[in-house]
């Protein structure tokens, strides 16, 4: 069976990696059920980060959008290893954006609609899901954005 996702992902020029092996004492996901419960992915393209710094000083609101897709396909790659295709995901229930965030940026929630176009794009109505946006003053190496995810499967 073709993958649809996978196709349509790559008709936008996106390619699902490999899902990168922890760099700590944790697991990229937990499965309880059929939920799938993500680690925190960072905005890495072909093995470096996409944006680092503080959005609203270092990082620009477009650039924290774009890392935050970059988050959100390596969401879809976390997915497809714990379901083994991106077919079996029936629903994105949430999401929880993460975003380093200069003293007086409050447009974390512009920045999260970088992975939520994403998601909605690649998935139709699979990928409209619940989400929080908050602001961070850091996050693990510097990265722009984090964001995990909750994922019903089939």
């Amino acid at each position: 069976m073709t993958d649809q996702i996978e196709t349509r992902l790559a008709e936008m020029g996106i390619t699902v990696p490999d899902v990168a092996a922890p760099a700590a004492n944790y697991l990229p996901y937990v499965r309880s059920g059929n939920l799938v419960f993500t680690s925190g992915q960072l905005p890495f393209m072909d093995g470096a980060l996409r944006a680092t710094g503080l959005v609203g000083a270092d990082v620009s609101l477009e650039d924290g959008q774009d890392a935050a897709k970059w988050c959100a396909v390596n969401i879809l790659a976390v997915a497809k290893s714990a379901l083994g295709s991106l077919e079996a995901i029936e629903k994105i229930v949430k999401i929880s954006v993460f975003v380093a965030s200069a003293p007086g940026f409050t447009e974390q929630h512009l920045v999260a609609n970088g992975a939520s176009d994403l998601l909605a794009e690649a998935l139709g109505d699979r990928g409209r899901h619940a989400r929080a946006a908050v602001g961070m003053a850091s996050l693990p190496l510097n990265a722009a954005v984090e964001i995990e995810a909750i994922i019903e499967g089939r």
